[in-house]
């Protein structure tokens, strides 16, 4: 295989495609690493822009504090995952940031580069995130020619606890061992409920 395209950004299903990558894909001769800036963060809106008005604000954002501050993220977003690749044997990586709908500078940047297999990651987004903005490997999946690999984050117990786990795992745990000294107690003085 010569060139693997991995779409990348900052959530815990583009960790997923590390893996996917090393277990799945025979080691290419080049990847394209790419990182797609969404423009107004998360927003619903943004992603129903036509391609005039995404232009006009992908113009309007150019040069600011705003922009800069997207790309700063995007560099180390790609720099990660560049390291990882080098580390595991990857000799060469080529970074890509676009700005835009993320499944559409996918498909623009797999043709220019006449990537062999695309690899993205599956955000598991429901509901209405999902309705609204669809689901981006789906669509690169529905557009392209190009093999598309899908890395889904696997359930796992290694994830961060979060506040409320920790209150669980401590209530019961006490409720736990009141019960088993209440216990010795009761058969400590004999004394039995009937």
């Amino acid at each position: 295989m010569n060139k693997v395209l991995i779409a990348v950004d900052n959530t815990k299903a583009s960790k997923a495609v590390l893996s996917t990558f090393h277990n799945s894909v025979s080691q290419p001769k080049e990847v394209i690493l790419l990182h797609v800036e969404r423009l107004e963060g998360r927003s619903l809106m943004i992603d129903m822009l036509g391609d005039a008005e995404m232009s006009t604000l992908k113009e309007s954002v150019k040069g600011t504090s705003y922009k800069e501050s997207l790309d700063e993220k995007s560099e180390k977003i790609l720099t990660y995952y560049k390291k990882e690749l080098e580390d595991n044997g990857i000799s060469l990586v080529k970074t890509v940031i676009r700005t835009g709908h993320p499944a559409e500078e996918i498909l623009k940047v797999a043709e220019e580069e006449g990537v062999e297999l695309i690899l993205l990651g599956y955000s598991g987004r429901k509901g209405l995130n999902r309705l609204i903005s669809g689901s981006v490997a789906n669509e690169v999946e529905k557009n392209t020619k190009t093999p598309v690999l899908v890395a889904k984050r696997p359930l796992t117990c290694e994830e961060p606890y979060g506040w409320k786990d920790a209150y669980a795992a401590v209530t019961i745990t006490t409720a736990i061992i009141l019960g088993l000294l209440l216990l010795e107690v009761f058969f400590q003085k004999g004394i039995f409920i009937h």
